[in-house]
């Protein structure tokens, strides 16, 4: 009876676990944004490795915007990546000025760019939208090793605020 109650005491503790649930699965640009284990699987982000408390999935190669090819990852929730991701990472390992090339593009399609406060959670980032995007992309400005482009679904609650380029702040 005795060895039962460790036993009983990780079964609670187990069983108070939240129950997690990926975000919906989203593409953009056949590239996903959000979704499942699964979902990152299917779009060729096999490379996973578990980090206890979530799980990174890579793929080398990929294109985005005829710029590439980029490495880019997705970050699930759980060591298990059961509670899915709600972004994808892109960078290049060894060009730097690689993603400018895709800003400046979103920039001569008419999306707006905006930076961070140098205080805020996002501090760093300069934001780039577009109205009707179901995106939005955060490039890395802060970047020590490798410069990033981070892109989201366009939630109006999870869009940071930022002031335009050259704006005084």
């Amino acid at each position: 009876m005795r060895g039962l109650a460790p036993l009983l005491a990780l079964t609670l503790l187990s069983s108070c676990e939240e129950e997690r649930q990926p975000p919906a699965t989203f593409l953009f640009e056949l590239l996903p944004v959000s979704g499942s284990l699964a979902d990152a699987r299917r779009a060729g982000l096999t490379d996973c490795v578990s980090h206890n408390v979530e799980m990174r999935c890579r793929k080398e190669g990929l294109f985005f915007r005829r710029h590439g090819p980029f490495s880019a990852a997705v970050d699930l929730g759980g060591g298990d990546g059961a509670g899915g991701f709600d972004h994808l990472t892109l960078w290049h390992s060894s060009d730097q000025s690689a993603l400018v090339a895709v800003t400046n593009d979103l920039r001569s399609e008419g999306w707006s760019e905006c930076l961070t406060p140098s205080g805020a959670d996002w501090k760093g980032k300069a934001i780039y939208q577009q109205r009707g995007s179901p995106v939005f992309l955060a490039l890395d400005l802060t970047y020590w090793d490798r410069r990033s482009l981070t892109l989201f679904r366009a939630v109006p609650t999870n869009i940071p605020a930022c002031r335009a380029h050259g704006q005084a702040g």
